[in-house]
């Protein structure tokens, strides 16, 4: 017998969540970045034993009523059916206490890793089914976020972290190349805070100029500075960070004249060189040369750009129980393709998991077609949409596991509301793509 009730005791709530495997949308804190919605907190006990927590996020949808979330599911053993049948029967009630509609439910159970079926995928889907609550097949509408994400290992097997050289070697050829060429080309970063971020408020401006561009090339409207701040606030130095990637004209001016006196040296050398070196001198003094006209397109793209630094990419990292999570990140359009400053910014992101102790790096998620049911009645296979594809292909280059997990489910109480919501929702979301469109293009 499990006794659920509303929890007054965030310490312990977030202790449980810590301890038990859970992610920072589980958090407590999490309801303190999330000020659109009010917030519930739930624990279920055996005894005096605590064996379930559960965030609980309420917004009112004219119309609908109001709609439930629980962001990335409750903190629990999923495998127990019995305690995830006790739990609904207690959401019911308490939905039909607080006049809700329904309660969406999107829990972190791995369903598939790389294409190949997960044991505790269809264990938990039995256990959810079986409590009241139904799969939402339409994977490319879901409440809050899409059940794909991409995730990279920083652990070995034996325990011992993975090194920057020895991930490197897995990613794509490109990648490589980029993150090679990257500080060559003058492109350096810099890891900032919420006490930073105080000092000196251009620091989230010049980041929102990343967003900017970003959103230009995607369909959506960046968060805003305030919610930016806000999250570096409430997870603290500790929890949060934002790493700004600079193109530093003077360091690449620098290194062009590193690579114009290493011309000079070899024009000089080359023709009383041996023959058997000739050709390889040659080779070296054709990539300076290509170099060279790179750095010249550098250099004039960025005239009209004041100071050394530029800013030309960046983003927001979570560390929460040992992984670390990347919340936004993107990259100016300026410079974009001689820089490569994606692949650079993404490496040392990695890089910064690593040197805090993280076991997994969450390169976030991508967006999704329909996933219509399995023969076993599981979420079927999930593909990202067409706008989607070339951003998680990027992902997948830095050798990143594609994980999809068990999906949404709902626990509805209010059936005519809820009904309602399913439509109302589909139009809502049609109509702000278009407001996207109309917001970027005036710009």
């Amino acid at each position: 017998m499990v006794t659920f009730r509303e929890e007054n005791d965030l310490a312990a709530f977030e202790a449980f969540v810590l301890s038990h495997g859970g992610i920072y949308m589980q958090s407590a804190k999490w309801a303190q970045v999330k000020l659109e919605w009010n917030a519930r907190f739930y624990s279920g006990f055996r005894g005096s034993e605590r064996c379930l927590t559960a965030l609980v996020m309420e917004r009112h949808v004219p119309g609908a009523g109001k709609i439930w979330y629980c962001p990335a599911g409750a903190v629990c053993d999923y495998a127990d059916a019995a305690l995830l049948r006790e739990f609904a029967a207690f959401m019911q009630a308490e939905m039909k206490k607080h006049r809700a509609t329904a309660l969406f439910f999107d829990p972190c159970v791995e369903l598939r890793v790389n294409g190949e079926k997960q044991p505790g995928g269809k264990a938990a889907h039995d256990a959810l089914t079986a409590a009241g609550f139904r799969l939402n097949p339409n994977a490319s509408n879901c409440l809050y976020k899409a059940p794909v994400q991409l995730m990279l290992s920083l652990k070995k097997e034996d325990g011992s972290a993975k090194t920057p050289a020895e991930l490197l070697k897995g990613f794509e050829k490109g990648v490589r190349y980029s993150v090679r060429i990257g500080e060559n080309r003058g492109l350096t970063e810099e890891i900032y805070t919420i006490e930073d971020v105080e000092r000196d408020p251009s620091l989230l401006q010049a980041f929102a100029d990343v967003m900017r561009d970003t959103s230009g090339r995607n369909d959506f409207v960046e968060r805003g500075s305030e919610y930016e701040k806000r999250l570096l606030s409430v997870f603290g130095p500790e929890g949060m960070d934002l790493m700004l990637i600079y193109y530093d004209k003077k360091k690449d001016a620098d290194g062009q004249a590193a690579r114009l006196t290493r011309r000079a040296e070899l024009a000089a050398a080359l023709p009383t060189a041996p023959e058997k070196k000739r050709r390889g001198i040659t080779e070296e003094i054709e990539s300076i040369d290509k170099q060279t006209a790179h750095y010249e397109e550098r250099v004039a793209a960025a005239a009209n750009e004041t100071g050394e630094r530029i800013c030309v990419a960046g983003g927001m990292t979570s560390n929460y129980n040992g992984m670390r999570s990347c919340l936004f990140g993107g990259a100016r359009d300026l410079l974009r393709n001689n820089l490569r400053a994606s692949h650079f910014f993404n490496f040392r992101r990695i890089c910064r998991s690593i040197e805090l102790g993280a076991s997994v790096h969450d390169l976030g998620y991508v967006l999704l077609k329909d996933a219509p049911p399995d023969a076993d009645g599981t979420l079927g296979p999930c593909v990202p949409n067409e706008e989607f594809e070339g951003i998680c292909a990027f992902k997948k280059s830095f050798s990143a596991d594609y994980v999809e997990y068990v999906g949404e489910y709902v626990l509805v109480h209010n059936q005519a509301l809820y009904f309602s919501y399913t439509h109302l929702i589909e139009k809502a979301r049609a109509a702000q793509s278009v407001v996207n469109r109309v917001v970027r293009s005036r710009r």
